[in-house]
């Protein structure tokens, strides 16, 4: 997997680009067009009986989008759909940090599940301690699920009830473009129809390490969409690195055991 001076390395390059586009991002998507998307967002919960609302902040950014996503949240929110957040900052997108905390603090304590990376915890807490306080400093009581993303040291998980951590597999990377998107999609694709894995951590982390394959084949791939695994292809993988690590144990296992035996005095006519 990719250091996390090699991620961060990958994140200011594409901060560079899109502060090319700072000056005009409120005509990436006009005003217009952007609430229009988001109310018939709303309206598509309501007719398809959507069960998970899952957004960023970007949207935040300006009138009217950031109207329209407060109305879709509370569309999604009177719909019954989860709602779930991850704050995906681009920071050069926005006037300031001070603005751009303000804004995605703002929708916080609505949100029931939320997945921030690493760099957007140190960003939002304005702490460089990576830990279970600085984490557990963004929980609000209507929270269910709080995850961090920790790049080629997996995630961490916490709940009401307990927390904890899962490991990521390991990886020769080329992009990490995409890593955190197919992360949080594989792990919401597979509580839509099961949100009992919120509650039971036996059931969490084994979708968590779902999520975690996805993330990181996404990063052995160019680009982000393409680089996207079918469902097939992470239980493959899964299953892949789970029979390598059962090998390593057992040749591990014989060598070590061969080298013992060897030790070991024997008496003769044994």
């Amino acid at each position: 997997m990719q250091s996390g001076r090699g991620r961060e390395q990958t994140r200011a390059e594409d901060d560079r680009r899109l502060s090319r586009v700072r000056v005009s991002r409120t005509r990436v998507v006009s005003g217009a067009i952007a609430s229009r998307v988001w109310m018939r967002a709303g309206r598509v919960l309501l007719s398809w009986n959507a069960k998970v609302f899952h957004y960023g902040s970007i949207s935040l950014i300006t009138e009217p989008c950031r109207s329209a996503h407060l109305k879709a949240m509370e569309v999604a929110k009177e719909a019954g759909a989860l709602l779930s957040y991850d704050p995906n900052l681009r920071e050069p997108l926005w006037p300031s940090p001070e603005e751009a905390r303000k804004q995605i603090m703002s929708v916080w304590d609505k949100a029931e599940i939320i997945k921030v990376s690493d760099v957007e915890l140190e960003f939002l807490t304005e702490n460089k301690t990576i830990d279970d306080e600085s984490a557990m400093s963004l929980w609000h009581p209507n929270l269910k699920l709080l995850l961090v993303t920790l790049g080629e040291d997996g995630c961490r998980y916490y709940t009401k009830k307990f927390h904890g951590a899962v490991q990521t597999f390991n990886v020769n990377a080329v992009d990490t473009t995409g890593a955190g998107d197919s992360f949080v999609g594989a792990f919401l694709s597979k509580i839509v129809d099961d949100q009992s894995v919120l509650e039971e951590e036996k059931k969490l982390r084994k979708v968590l390490r779902f999520a975690n394959a996805c993330g990181a084949i996404t990063t052995t791939k160019k680009g982000a969409i393409l680089a996207l695994p079918s469902d097939s292809e992470a239980l493959s993988f899964i299953k892949d690195n789970q029979r390598r690590k059962e090998n390593t144990f057992r040749v591990g296992y014989v060598s070590c055991l061969h080298s013992s035996l060897k030790q070991i005095p024997c008496s003769r006519g044994i």
